[in-house]
């Protein structure tokens, strides 16, 4: 009798120690001899929240601060990084009406009043820079992209096929030298026989080379804790790549929606962060 009531007693403090199973272990749990198996099924977590370690005996996930990129000191390879973000003047034949200009989705520092410098860091040899255009192919515009070197001398230049509408486009641009910085040009050319000035979007990008721990925090990550990972490091064109190939992946994932927004509000971008 007493055998059989320390066993009842024993049961009774197994199940109201796991009545919740965000406070046991996401692994099986084995009752008796049946073995029965309890799988706590995760919640979904955001980038903000899987990127986070947890703490030695903790039950729950720490949330880091938002997502944001943490931008270095200007490389010393950079010497005049000045561009514009906005493609704001505007031209013959161009709609005064368009919602939101064309616009580089890429960093800018103001380190004076008048002054914008637009540069940017990428890891790999090509890289893809993300742009919004107001403008789609039904207005038949003409635009075009163009790369230079540091001695300003054209080393690439592509014909740019507008969307269908208004929205984000990525321009995947040619191998890249480490170190070496480049400019580069989005022109939209309401003239249509290109007579006029475009309206265009300028700055500048250089390829570096990541740390061997980088290397190794990255092989280890999923595609979302390797955005936390470029943007902590300073390395934009990495981070935004994968979280907008991601959201074309997955265009009703409101996590992914969430992390756009983050991403480029850290930069000044929010107005295109539902783009």
């Amino acid at each position: 009798m007493l055998r059989k009531s320390g066993l009842i007693k024993l049961i009774l403090a197994v199940a109201f120690g796991c009545s919740s199973l965000e406070v046991c272990s996401t692994g099986a749990i084995a009752l008796g001899a049946s073995r029965t198996r309890l799988i706590a099924q995760p919640t979904r977590q955001s980038a903000t929240e899987r990127s986070s370690p947890r703490l030695p005996g903790s039950k729950t996930t720490i949330r880091r601060q938002p997502l944001r990129l943490k931008l270095p000191p200007l490389p010393k390879e950079i010497s005049s990084p000045t561009g514009r973000r906005f493609g704001g003047a505007r031209r013959t034949g161009c709609p005064k009406d368009v919602e939101l200009q064309l616009a580089a989705l890429v960093p800018a520092t103001e380190p004076q009043p008048t002054v914008t410098n637009v540069w940017s860091l990428t890891s790999v040899e090509r890289p893809i820079l993300w742009f919004y255009t107001p403008y789609n192919k039904s207005s038949n515009y003409p635009a075009d992209f163009e790369l230079l070197d540091e001695e300003s001398n054209p080393i690439y230049k592509t014909a740019i096929s507008l969307p269908d509408k208004a929205g984000v486009i990525g321009v995947p641009l040619p191998p890249l030298t480490v170190k070496k910085p480049y400019r580069w040009f989005l022109n939209v050319y309401c003239d249509r026989q290109q007579q006029e000035t475009p309206i265009f979007v300028e700055g500048v990008v250089q390829r570096v080379e990541l740390s061997q721990a980088i290397k190794e925090q990255l092989q280890k990550a999923d595609p979302i804790q390797q955005i936390a990972i470029y943007a902590n490091n300073g390395i934009w064109h990495e981070a935004v790549t994968i979280l907008a190939q991601l959201r074309q992946k997955n265009p009703n994932d409101t996590t992914l929606a969430e992390d756009w927004k983050e991403l480029l509000t850290s930069v000044g971008l929010t107005q295109f962060s539902d783009q």
